[in-house]
């Protein structure tokens, strides 16, 4: 009950939030990925080590709640906060005791993400949900991921907040627009940490 009365007075406080920014905020339209855009390893995700020409060596292996990963002869490598060429270039330096020159190639197979990084739909979607944030994430996948918005949403009042340097912005995106009429300028690039919020319809 309490979990219950802490949601709703979020949801009522976005909502006031977003009306209050609606007339000022920005369009959203054809914004590039930032260098945010590569994906962060966390807690929960599985990663695939393939090793070239050493196939016998490579693994999927989970990232362990500890953020550590381990392998046949690299055991304990720190995966958490780490992109997955940083990670290929580590496991590389340890190998070298044990093979000439290792070449090794590192897949995100499973995310997870950590929370900061993950990307919320809340309001009037059919489910709100939060979902991982990986490479070339776009508006519309989120859409698909909460499958589609409620009868009583507003779709082009709809609003990403993101976390900017210099604090919360929240941009306008239409989701109707994007939808209904197949309006692609609407599927804009998603950032790690974006809340899409969708508000309610007045009429």
């Amino acid at each position: 009950m309490i979990g219950n009365c802490s949601r709703f007075g979020f949801l009522v406080g976005l909502a006031f939030f977003a009306a209050a920014c609606t007339p000022s905020a920005p369009p959203l339209v054809g914004v590039p990925p930032g260098p945010e855009s590569q994906y962060i390893i966390g807690p929960g995700d599985a990663v695939n080590i393939f090793i070239y020409r050493v196939p016998e060596l490579s693994v999927e292996v989970p990232v362990r709640p500890d953020g550590l990963i381990s392998t046949p002869l690299v055991p304990d490598v720190i995966a958490l906060g780490k992109t997955p060429t940083q990670l290929a270039r580590d496991i590389e330096d340890r190998l070298k005791k044990y093979i000439k020159d290792p070449n090794v190639t590192i897949m995100v197979t499973s995310f997870a993400g950590p929370p900061l990084r993950q990307i919320r739909a809340i309001g009037e979607v059919a489910q709100p949900l939060a979902i991982p944030y990986h490479v070339e994430l776009s508006l519309l996948d989120v859409m698909i991921a909460t499958k589609g918005l409620t009868r009583f949403a507003a779709g082009n009042r709809a609003l990403i907040v993101r976390q900017e340097p210099a604090g919360p912005r929240t941009y306008n995106v239409r989701l109707d627009d994007l939808l209904k009429d197949g309006d692609v300028t609407q599927n804009v690039p998603m950032q790690p940490g974006d809340t899409l919020y969708v508000p309610q319809s007045w009429f």
